[in-house]
């Protein structure tokens, strides 16, 4: 029987048979070795690409925001804030991924615990659903704005605009819990001056950018700037916080306390009677300064026009800065007690030295007088001081060689800058005792010739107040750091410029200026003062000439143990000069000073040095 050739013989079958199967297990072993391959690729991406694929989602989702650091508090003696800073926030928008979310879900979160709250009847978040406008009318509301408003500030293309600035924590915490997509916080601080003109040019201020440009904000700055802390989260696409996410805070550290010196209260009364006594006279500007014999510590450091650190624009910028440690003035009489007191210490002359007094006194060709007419007379060198003669000044301070003359104003500390925490003092102006001329040898002697910081003159009488040794003066008490640490600095070692028998009979002629002459004007009841006044020529502005007076008075009590020195400068008082006294301003702020310490009255009667001699 033929065989059928569709069909293919029994031995060939079975070949194909086994062709087959090896086809398959093939196939089946390359379809395997493709699953062991996506299988790996995802337990890498899964379990093992940890520091790749899955840390480059969560870099995605992580933000990283600022957390400001407070710049540091100034206060005064007593604690009182006269600088402070304050967080504050801007409320922006991306009106990109704002308009991505015409509708939204919000998590319901717990104002106290700032976390996601959890529905106890389903075990989930609880979850709100908003549309755009319903939540900018919410947060309108908070913002106390106009819906309008808000709706404008957040519809548009950009990614960055603001809604409002300015508001505080509390608002920033009620906007943030809206969890509206899109709207963010910027956290800013504010600087702010509570006291306002009170010790405005001691404070100084900072600008817009926290920049700063004057006073202990500017010299401090370092001590009251803090380090920023930065707090870690991760957000979705919208912006909002993952509720069930890690946060990570590291706090900011704020800045240091700084402490001053200087006493509200009394830097307020000063301050009041300096813009007095600038009216009164209508005087260019005034100046008065309190400070502690014993610590040089500045109590008040009084200008008038002081300006508001709150508002600096509406300032003249000449009132920026602190006069009374910038502005250099000839001194005039109140450096007569450096030339008696030298006198004294270098064994030339007692308060009670006679000299034959001429009406004029002529020398080397230079012709000197008085301010006030008198014949030849008899004067002890105290009569000479308490009636502030140029003659007889000139007459006893000749005894000095102009090196001594030039050594002892150094001493004093004339011509060199005090060192006091304040930006732009000046040295003043103190000429090589070689480079004077044949007058200005002996101008010296009473104030003329020279020029001093109204600063620089009360230090002069804080070294005779504190038996002859000078301190730097000092605004600065004490540093409080963040974690309450407080730094006290170092007190500069004092200058011995006199001995205290010296300095004795430098106080003794101080109080002859005020029991021995109708100057008693600056008696205060209680208490024995003493101090001298000062009269000079104000240099023009541009330099060539004078124009105007400049007249002072400096004084301290009580003067059996001084404690403190009042100086008070008036530039350029209009009218007569001789009609100009700085008495009844200081018997003000002095007697408001001995008060508020609670310095006793004097239990021992004054002293009268006698100004003639038989």
């Amino acid at each position: 029987m033929a065989q059928n050739p569709a069909r293919p013989a029994q031995g060939a079958g079975q070949e194909l048979n086994k062709l087959g199967r090896g086809r398959m297990r093939i196939g089946f072993a390359l379809m395997m070795a493709f699953l062991l391959v996506i299988g790996g690729r995802l337990v890498m991406v899964q379990g093992l690409d940890v520091g790749n694929m899955a840390q480059a989602a969560e870099n995605q989702r992580t933000v990283v925001q600022t957390l400001p650091a407070l710049r540091g508090k100034i206060i005064d003696s007593k604690g009182k804030v006269l600088a402070e800073s304050i967080i504050r926030y801007n409320i922006t928008v991306s009106q990109v991924n704002f308009a991505e979310y015409p509708e939204y879900d919000h998590y319901v979160v717990d104002p106290e615990t700032g976390k996601a709250e959890i529905d106890p009847a389903t075990g989930t978040y609880k979850i709100l659903k908003y549309t755009q406008d319903e939540g900018l009318q919410q947060l309108a509301d908070v913002l106390g704005l106009k819906f309008a408003d808000v709706k404008k500030a957040a519809t548009g293309d950009k990614t960055f605009n603001y809604i409002t600035q300015d508001v505080s924590p509390l608002v920033e915490k009620e906007v943030a819990a809206l969890g509206i997509p899109g709207i963010y916080s910027e956290a800013v601080t504010k600087r702010v001056y509570p006291m306002g003109a009170v010790g405005g040019p001691i404070v100084g201020f900072v600008d817009a950018e926290g920049k700063p440009l004057a006073g202990i904000e500017q010299t401090m700055n370092d001590r009251l700037t803090g380090t920023d802390g930065k707090r870690t989260y991760q957000a979705g696409k919208n912006g909002i916080i993952i509720p069930t996410a890690p946060v990570r805070t590291e706090p900011a550290v704020d800045g240091q306390t700084v402490q001053l010196t200087i006493d509200q209260d009394i830097q307020y009364y000063a301050q009041q009677a300096a813009q007095q006594q600038k009216q009164q006279y209508s005087a260019e500007w005034v100046s008065i300064t309190v400070t502690q014999v014993k610590t040089g510590k500045v109590i008040a450091l009084a200008d008038s026009d002081s300006y508001d650190p709150n508002n600096v624009a509406a300032s003249d910028p000449k009132n920026i800065g602190s006069r009374t440690v910038s502005s250099v003035v000839e001194p005039g009489s109140t450096s007569k007690i450096m030339t008696a007191s030298a006198l004294v210490e270098e064994g030339l002359a007692t308060p009670m030295s006679q000299y034959l007094v001429p009406p004029t006194l002529t020398i080397d060709g230079q012709t000197f007088s008085d301010a006030f007419v008198h014949g030849t007379e008899k004067r002890t060198l105290a009569g000479i001081i308490a009636d502030s003669m140029n003659t007889g000044t000139v007459m006893a301070g000749s005894k000095l060689t102009p090196q001594q003359r030039y050594d002892y104003m150094r001493k004093f500390g004339v011509g060199e800058k005090t060192g006091i925490e304040l930006p732009g003092e000046s040295p003043g102006i103190l000429a090589d005792w070689r480079n004077w001329d044949g007058r200005q040898q002996y101008t010296v002697l009473f104030g003329q010739g020279v020029a001093q910081t109204p600063l620089q003159t009360s230090q002069i009488f804080q070294t005779v107040a504190n038996n002859g040794v000078r301190l730097k003066p000092t605004v600065i008490d004490s540093f409080t750091h963040a974690d309450g640490t407080v730094e006290t600095p170092a007190k500069a070692p004092g200058v011995k410029v006199l001995s205290p028998a010296t300095a004795k009979d430098a106080r003794d002629m101080l109080e002859g200026v005020v029991t021995m002459t109708d100057y008693k004007v600056v008696g205060i009841p209680g208490y024995r003062t003493g101090g001298k006044t000062g009269t000079s020529e104000a240099p023009a502005d541009n330099g060539v000439g004078f124009q105007g007076y400049t007249a002072s008075f400096i004084g301290m009590a009580p003067m059996e143990d001084p404690e403190y020195v009042v100086g008070i400068t008036v530039q350029r008082p209009q009218g007569d000069i001789y009609g100009v006294t700085q008495g009844y301003t200081f018997n003000q702020v002095m007697g408001q000073v001995l008060r508020s310490y609670d310095v006793p009255p004097s239990t021992t009667p004054p002293v009268m040095p006698p100004k003639f001699y038989k």
